[in-house]
């Protein structure tokens, strides 16, 4: 680039952050997108499945189909790991917080970690992630699911899975009053939870220099897994969807993603967007 150019070159917007080849993001734009995206998300997950009443015919006949299936596998150890769980109540009323708030918290903390230390990485990760939760929603309208904790008055003897946060609340449950209305019960697979731990540990255990948050990271999905089984949110054949919607959303975006993956070339301006 001549001279000329540099000295016409249009200086960034306050808070933004030139990545190496060239783009630009911008904090702000980052917070309000993110929370446009995760409004529209939340109001189309709960477009069907609240009201509180009776476990529809398709969510139950899908969760005998996904028990089943599991069975076949020899994988169906759900209540079983329950059952032993629930004879440790503090374990319980851990997993209960842990459902409730570590999804959001270590997520959000995974990205801004990308965001401030490493900002390359940052838009390939941002845009997996929003990939991977825009495409849970056809599993959540097309595969309506009854998750363990609603079998138990449901399906009869046999399937006494306990709810937890009904037992024992912690910040919010699925029962309470507004929650039990608004919120798609049934939007279960996959399962999201896994999507997002599995994500975080992606973007923070290869960048983490010591050796125990590396391992806090990679434990994160596992402790998450342990935790929705308990808990009777989840099978584990949603833990599976929601490692295959993070691997549709890894691909996609690698596809779709330019900022902070291309090489620094003489046409590359500091105020270019990102993508």
């Amino acid at each position: 680039m001549s001279t000329g150019e540099a000295t016409t070159r249009r200086a960034p917007r306050p808070g933004a952050r030139v990545l190496s080849d060239g783009h630009v993001i911008y904090w702000w734009v980052e917070i309000l997108a993110v929370a446009a995206f995760y409004v529209v998300y939340s109001f189309v997950r709960n477009l069907n499945g609240g009201g509180g009443g009776a476990v529809p015919a398709d969510a139950l006949a899908n969760a005998r189909q996904i028990i089943d299936l599991e069975r076949s596998l020899g994988i169906y150890h759900e209540l079983t790991i329950q059952r032993w769980a629930l004879e440790w109540r503090p374990l319980i009323i851990a997993a209960n917080y842990f459902y409730g708030s570590l999804h959001f918290i270590v997520t959000i903390s995974a990205g801004v970690f990308l965001y401030r230390r490493f900002s390359d990485d940052y838009p390939l990760f941002r845009n997996t992630l929003a990939i991977a939760t825009a495409s849970a929603l056809v599993g959540f309208t097309l595969y309506p699911l009854a998750p363990p904790r609603l079998l138990g008055d449901a399906l009869g003897a046999g399937y006494e899975y306990v709810d937890t946060l009904l037992r024992d609340p912690a910040i919010w449950s699925f029962n309470s009053g507004g929650m039990q209305k608004i919120s798609n019960q049934f939007a279960a697979m996959p399962s999201v939870h896994i999507c997002w731990a599995t994500w975080s540990a992606l973007a923070l255990a290869p960048r983490c220099r010591r050796s125990w948050t590396r391992a806090l990271a990679i434990a994160y999905p596992i402790a998450t897994l342990v935790v929705i089984v308990i808990t009777a949110n989840h099978y584990f054949l949603d833990a599976v969807g929601g490692l295959a919607i993070l691997g549709f959303g890894w691909v996609v975006a690698r596809h779709v993603t330019r900022a902070g993956r291309s090489a620094v070339t003489a046409g590359n301006r500091p105020d270019r967007p990102a993508v």
